[in-house]
């Protein structure tokens, strides 16, 4: 084992790096987003039992599952929006793995979301957070915490109203700016990367059209945020390896120090 992976695994071992799970529990309670009834919905997850310890398999158990490629705390490849259709490498089976991992800045507007469900993040906080914290580097995974997680209820995390959805994301000028910075890809706490209002913005749902339209990805339904640092965490998001997958459920860690 060479020096460095050796000091990794030693540090592990000893609690000086902590390795925080982003994952939501993934089951038929999980909430799903919801389209407009002139589109195809995605379903919720369902499993069945092939085989319990009996007559259809003694010594094993097993089941199938059923369920959408967003289900849960998940994935988007660029393949998942128009934008990103043409590009090389833009599905699950074609991204490089190495791609699957990089440094998280960790962008903290939970306050704002808790006052106004519909807040916006703007160029104006990432260019306050990097005066504090430093130019966001590129291959960064940027995680936008809003403890939208610790919400109890479907009905709470989903926060639809009459006149549709409510929940904080990008503008668009601040998915422009995450881009220029040459992101990994974009994080956050709600069931999908846009605001709950983006489908009534122009473009509609800019964080989908820009970031997947510069080969970036996207991670959804994500919790702890709280638990990390500004900087200094490492993020590993690998989804199943889908042939021509758009997207996947994932289990999302991050390396900490301790």
């Amino acid at each position: 084992m060479t020096t460095i992976l050796a000091q990794l695994t030693d540090a592990l071992a000893s609690g000086q790096i902590t390795v925080v799970d982003l994952t939501q529990p993934l089951g038929p309670q999980t909430p799903v987003i919801g389209l407009p009834p002139i589109f195809a919905p995605s379903p919720g997850f369902s499993s069945e039992v092939i085989s319990h310890y009996d007559e259809k398999g003694p010594a094993w158990y097993w089941s199938t599952i059923h369920l959408g490629e967003h289900t849960g705390t998940h994935f988007d490849a660029p393949v998942h929006w128009i934008t990103g259709k043409d590009l090389p490498d833009n599905t699950l089976d074609t991204i490089p793995a190495r791609r699957l991992i990089g440094p998280a800045c960790v962008i903290d507007i939970h306050r704002e979301a808790a006052a106004d469900p519909d807040f916006l993040l703007m160029p104006e906080h990432i260019l306050a957070w990097e005066a504090e914290y430093g130019r966001i580097p590129a291959g960064a995974w940027v995680l936008l915490r809003t403890d939208w997680s610790q919400r109890q209820t479907a009905e709470e995390f989903l926060n639809v109203g009459p006149d549709g959805p409510h929940t904080p994301g990008p503008h668009l000028s601040a998915v422009e700016l995450l881009v220029s910075r040459d992101v990994l890809g974009f994080g956050v706490e709600t069931v999908g990367t846009d605001a709950g209002r983006a489908g009534m913005f122009e473009p509609p749902f800019p964080c989908h059209t820009l970031m997947h339209g510069a080969g970036k990805y996207g991670l959804a339904s994500l919790c702890n945020l709280d638990r990390l640092p500004p900087t200094g965490a490492l993020v590993i998001a690998a989804p199943l390896k889908i042939v021509d997958g758009s997207g996947s459920p994932v289990r999302v860690l991050a390396l900490t120090p301790g």
